[in-house]
């Protein structure tokens, strides 16, 4: 329950974001009537989303095509991942410049086109990551898991409208990030279990009994979740640490001799 607890609060509280900087930004520059657009275009990516989820649901039934989906949610995972710890810093910016090349010059149903393409191109990324990541959640509360998690988001996006300072977006993208990447090494370790288990490697009934421990129902397997709990727990830790002995160095520095 809690892999798809996190991955739902990271993608929905994600998403919750980028709209909110596309909204902001046509508000600001006075393009109020592009609003639609956005909302056009959620609407859909969340149906994509839901169709994509549902089709990998169904393509998922046996070894080898759990094995091919699982390698395939692993090199795509990794890669958004790292993509959004470099570039979230200049998220914001970047994503005003794409919009501004899309609106200018452009009225009626140009603009509304270009700000309707970009929201759907967006949002259905991070639904695409999401719907990677829960056909590889194995427990029987997935579902609780997930109605948490955005529950969660919802909340996060509530509270960061009222008062945003209360809650440090930087550290938690890089502690959930952390999480995730972690729970990758958990579906590399679990595709080539279902590799051996289609019977297309060598060796596979000795590498399939070997590695029986380490999947999801196996004795080490169980245990990967609490790892990835105390891991992100003893790295948000450091980093508040590293955060509080910056403002006290930074309040020394101020202080006159």
């Amino acid at each position: 329950m809690l892999q798809s607890f996190i991955i739902v609060l990271r993608e929905t509280f994600e998403s919750f974001l980028i709209v909110a900087i596309i909204v902001s930004y046509l508000q600001k520059v006075g393009r109020t009537e592009l609003l639609p657009a956005v909302v056009w275009g959620t609407g859909v990516s969340l149906g994509t989303s839901a169709g994509l989820g549902y089709w990998l649901w169904q393509g998922a039934n046996g070894p080898l095509w759990e094995g091919v989906f699982g390698l395939i949610s692993a090199i795509f995972v990794t890669f958004f991942v790292v993509h959004m710890w470099r570039t979230a810093a200049s998220l914001k910016r970047d994503m005003e410049r794409q919009i501004s090349t899309r609106t200018a010059g452009s009225a009626g149903w140009g603009a509304l086109a270009g700000i309707f393409i970009f929201t759907v191109f967006m949002i259905s990324r991070e639904g695409m990551e999401t719907a990677l990541l829960l056909i590889q959640v194995h427990s029987p509360d997935i579902v609780t898991g997930s109605a948490l998690g955005f529950a969660g988001a919802l909340g996060m996006s509530l509270l960061w409208l009222r008062c945003g300072h209360l809650i440090n977006v930087k550290r938690f993208f890089q502690v959930t990030a952390v999480f995730l990447l972690l729970f990758v090494v958990q579906i590399l370790i679990y595709s080539f279990h279902e590799f051996t288990e289609a019977g297309i490697l060598p060796n596979s009934d000795f590498l399939h009994a070997a590695t029986e421990p380490f999947s999801p129902e196996g004795f080490y397997g169980k245990w990967f979740t609490p790892v990835m709990v105390v891991v992100c727990a003893l790295w948000l830790s450091g980093a508040w640490l590293s955060d509080r002995m910056s403002r006290h160095g930074a309040k020394a520095i101020r202080v006159p001799s």
